[in-house]
């Protein structure tokens, strides 16, 4: 759509926003209601939820479906509230920024990659050491010979060992943490969702359609939910990002009120080449501050995770009072859900928030460094000019295994290593999708289907006919399958045709009912 302004959001419902809202170009039409709730309708149990729109959403981000919305795609169209994952993706621009497609198959051999290593990040100390390396061989060979003895290497090793074990550890353990809290998030998503589609009553009438909305609203807020903490977890404070406006742009929140105050609050900070190239290297004066996105607010921010939690607290408390619980067990389920991604979020902000102390840091990194710089001195009176690479190759062994313990310490940021946040949020999306594409299922349709095959694999008679037997034929059935399981031949001749094996469970079958 181009051009116009952003049609406000009504408590009318879904028609008479869309009426208001007709594209003007050849663009996408606008979407009012859909399973992500890329728009809304009406809100069966919040009213006061729906409000224009402010049409100053218009920012850059460094991720594409992230990117703030345009001002005149309001409501949001499928397009670009789908945008595909091209900022992981394989390419000169994004080849050292993550998180990487995990989809994605390579055949390059595993010492042969560099998409996801570590190597960029050290090429600027490998540099270093190779320099000194060659500065310290060269004084001792041609000047002045400057060994020292390989005592002090042994010791020294033994400590190196010990801290670079304890760095590694304590980052895994953390990166462990991290993925176990998503995995957490995504399991109770999945079971929020479920138990709303299937378990929630849908009245008749015209309520059936509110019901119907407010069930659709309540798993956009499970949506909006996980990415919300994706944002949260990577100091992303605002709700200007184009995987997010469509889910929570009509709720009252402090976010969005803070960038109705500030539009330019999520306006990245343009990066020169050199500070880019910096980053990408790892130099430490290249990198800017996380919370720097927060600093710069001029309102509250408030806490968008939480305050979404409220609303969808607000969907159970309205399925009590409008008695669309069938059983008080599923009320009590969902609000134990609800706990329980409270819990996930206080477990991954414990995991972001606790860093190894800095101590530990200062001192590990401390004496990598100076075993590094040690080194040529110990090797140079045993490998002569030898000593100058095989100095480079220890200092990228041991630097790389500091340099990994950094990178995973905070697992949910944007290095290529880190956990792949937007896959997770798009494959939930895509889950909560499948749960809402057909209504729940009857029972009786599920059984008495003809293809039921109800003692698979032991007969291929469908539910139509074991329903002509007695429940002592169906029981006997039960018993002659343990038994022909237990008289299967062996894998040589596991080829008895499907008529040998009926044969045999009737007869299983007459001598149960005469024993009978």
């Amino acid at each position: 759509m181009e051009g116009g302004a952003a049609p406000a959001v009504s408590d009318s419902g879904a028609g008479a926003a869309a009426s208001s809202a007709a594209p003007t170009g050849d663009g996408p039409a606008p979407v009012q209601a859909h399973a992500h709730g890329h728009g809304h309708g009406h809100d069966a149990f919040d009213n006061h939820h729906h409000h224009q729109p402010p049409a100053n959403f218009i920012h850059a981000h460094h991720r594409k479906q992230d990117s703030p919305v345009p001002s005149s795609s309001w409501p949001v169209s499928l397009n670009e509230l789908h945008s595909p994952l091209d900022d992981i993706s394989v390419d000169l621009n994004h080849y050292f920024v993550g998180p990487r497609d995990l989809s994605r198959h390579t055949k390059w051999p595993t010492f042969l990659r560099i998409h996801g290593s570590i190597l960029p990040r050290l090429i600027l100390p490998l540099v270093f050491v190779g320099g000194w390396s060659t500065a310290i061989t060269c004084i001792s060979i041609i000047v002045y010979p400057l060994e020292v003895s390989s005592i002090l290497l042994t010791v020294l090793g033994f400590v190196v060992g010990l801290a670079l074990s304890f760095r590694s550890s304590t980052a895994y353990e953390r990166y462990a943490d991290g993925r176990k809290y998503w995995t957490q998030l995504i399991q109770t998503s999945r079971n929020i969702a479920r138990l709303v589609w299937l378990h929630v009553r849908e009245r008749e009438g015209e309520l059936a359609k509110d019901d119907l909305l407010s069930k659709l609203t309540a798993l956009n807020l499970v949506q909006a939910f996980a990415v919300a903490v994706k944002h949260n977890l990577r100091f992303e404070p605002a709700i200007a990002y184009q995987d997010l406006i469509g889910l929570v742009g009509h709720l009252e929140t402090f976010a969005r009120d803070a960038h109705i105050d500030d539009p330019d609050l999520i306006k990245p900070v343009h990066k020169t080449p050199w500070k880019a190239t910096g980053e990408y290297l790892g130099v430490s004066f290249a990198e800017s501050n996380p919370r720097k996105l927060l600093k710069r607010a001029k309102k509250p921010l408030g806490h968008l995770p939480i305050e979404i939690l409220n609303h969808l607290s607000t969907y159970v408390n309205h399925c009590t009072v409008e008695g669309l619980f069938p059983s008080a067990t599923y009320e009590g389920q969902l609000i134990t859900a609800v706990a329980s991604l409270n819990e996930t979020l206080s477990g991954a902000e414990r995991v972001r928030d606790t860093p190894l102390p800095e101590a530990y840091s200062i001192a590990i990194s401390q004496i990598a460094w100076i075993y590094v710089l040690v080194l040529p001195f110990q090797l140079v009176e045993q490998l002569n000019w030898l000593a100058i690479p095989g100095s480079v190759v220890a200092a990228y062994i041991i630097l790389s295994f500091v340099a990994i313990g950094r990178e995973l310490e905070n697992p949910f940021g944007d290095d290529v290593n880190d956990l792949p946040l937007d896959s997770y949020c798009v494959q939930l999306a895509k889950e909560i999708d499948i749960i809402t594409a057909t209504p729940p299922a009857k029972m009786e349709r599920i059984m008495r289907s003809s293809e039921n095959l109800v003692l698979y694999p032991l007969s291929p008679d469908g539910y139509d006919k074991w329903k002509d037997r007695s429940v002592e034929d169906i029981r006997a059935a039960l018993r002659a399958k343990v038994i022909a399981q237990k008289l299967q031949p062996s894998q040589q001749q596991q080829e008895q045709s499907l008529k040998e094996k009926n044969v045999m469970v009737e007869e299983c079958m007459t001598q149960e009912s005469a024993s009978a």
